[in-house]
């Protein structure tokens, strides 16, 4: 299991346990599902980030190609910046639907992600506290024993005496940290769905919205386009290409290579 979150408390001398190894790898069990959560969570976060922000540079860079096209001399009839009007105008409605897709992502993912991540913190500070408890009533357990081989002098039973009410005062404390933190993490962890559930199922709607409508604009943007025969089959396109390819490269201004 990994403890290092906690920077166990360690002393010179080994203290004598005091719980059970049954015990303890209940609670371990239960640490390492919240570490995992807790690793899944920022992972899930740093992607969805990663994500809108990909959506964005996409949209931007599509607006970016059809603006410089058409101030260029790539094409410049009449009937091809007819169509390239056509083109931006339907990249200018998807660029608006990206931008609310990445806004519903935002307010459907990555808001109750960083909601959610505030609770390890204090989560870890409690998981501390508990392994603090536990350094201390492992160490009055060792005062304890110790006192108990000595010599049944009158200073000795005294301290004796008082080693057993710090004992008691500390394993007290350890079991209500302890029985918080077991009744807490299950919980937690088991809260992670009926949390995500919905935030889940609502951005799958609002992609599901996002690309129907994408595939109405084009679809709308292709029957544009059919009127005019600018639409090929692949091979076509690929024969008409390579056709016009050779004759810009029998000008007798290009050099073969």
């Amino acid at each position: 299991m990994s403890w290092n979150i906690f920077s166990r408390l360690t002393s010179p001398k080994k203290a004598p346990p005091v719980i059970s190894k049954e015990e303890e790898k209940e609670f371990e069990r239960e640490v390492h599902k919240i570490e995992v959560l807790d690793e899944a969570t920022k992972k899930l976060y740093k992607d969805m980030k990663h994500c809108i922000e990909a959506m964005g540079a996409l949209s931007k860079t599509q607006c970016r190609i059809g603006q410089n096209l058409a101030a260029s001399p790539v094409l410049n009839t009449e009937e091809s910046l007819k169509s390239l009007e056509q083109i931006n105008k339907s990249i200018s409605q998807i660029e608006s639907r990206t931008q609310e897709l990445n806004a519903n992502s935002v307010r459907m993912m990555i808001e109750p992600m960083k909601k959610f991540s505030t609770i390890f913190p204090s989560l870890y500070i409690a998981l501390k506290k508990r392994e603090q408890c536990l350094q201390e009533y492992s160490r009055c357990q060792g005062k304890l024993e110790k006192y108990q081989d000595r010599e049944r002098t009158g200073p000795n039973l005294a301290k004796l005496e008082s080693c057993k009410k710090n004992l008691e005062a500390a394993k007290e404390e350890y079991d209500r940290q302890h029985k918080e933190l077991m009744e807490a993490m299950p919980s937690f962890f088991e809260g992670r769905v009926e949390y995500f559930q919905p935030c889940f199922e609502a951005l799958i709607k609002s992609q599901v919205t996002y690309y129907t409508e994408c595939f109405k604009i084009y679809v709308d943007l292709a029957v544009q386009l059919e009127d005019k025969d600018t639409l090929q089959s692949d091979e076509d396109f690929e024969m008409d290409l390579h056709r016009r390819l050779c004759e810009i490269r029998a000008l007798s201004i290009v050099v073969d290579d």
